[in-house]
């Protein structure tokens, strides 16, 4: 993978695109962008491979599942060299979605979604806190999300 790829308008758009509706068609990207759609696979591909595009998701509304409560949870480890492990622990954690090695007073930062406080409580005690490792947490619970968004180009 090259590490600094230099990306031009064209390929700007086609992110831009792709950002707005994962879902659009090459064909669509094409017209958008006055180009073939040949050219459009072909950056594609490249845009690919170099890992400026990491993949396409699904975003599904946790709140829609009866996931009513999110939180950061902030951990202390007994060790920073523990990350790799307690990282892989924590992957086996169905309510965990996001996982951050950090700098400053904590080691790493989790997002989770859980029904209620019950639950949350639940995962705290009975999961994340005997993962290996782990020296302490603090749980901060999410009021309200107003930006959530990918990087700008």
């Amino acid at each position: 993978m090259e590490e600094n790829l230099q990306i031009d308008s064209l390929d700007k758009k086609i992110l831009e695109l792709l950002m707005q509706n994962a879902r659009i068609s090459y064909l669509e990207i094409a017209r958008a962008t006055q180009v073939a759609g040949a050219t459009i696979h072909l950056r594609m591909n490249k845009l690919e491979q170099s890992g400026i595009i990491k993949g396409n998701k699904l975003l599904v509304n946790p709140d829609k599942l009866g996931l009513k409560i999110g939180a950061f949870i902030c951990i202390n480890l007994q060790e920073g060299g523990m990350y790799d492990h307690a990282a892989e622990v924590l992957k086996e954690v169905k309510e965990v979605t996001e996982c951050c090695y950090v700098t400053g007073s904590y080691s790493m930062f989790i997002k989770i979604y859980c029904r209620d406080t019950t639950h949350l409580r639940e995962v705290l005690t009975s999961k994340i806190q005997k993962v290996p490792g782990v020296k302490s947490t603090e749980t901060f619970i999410i009021m309200e999300q107003s930006i959530d968004r990918q990087v700008q180009i």
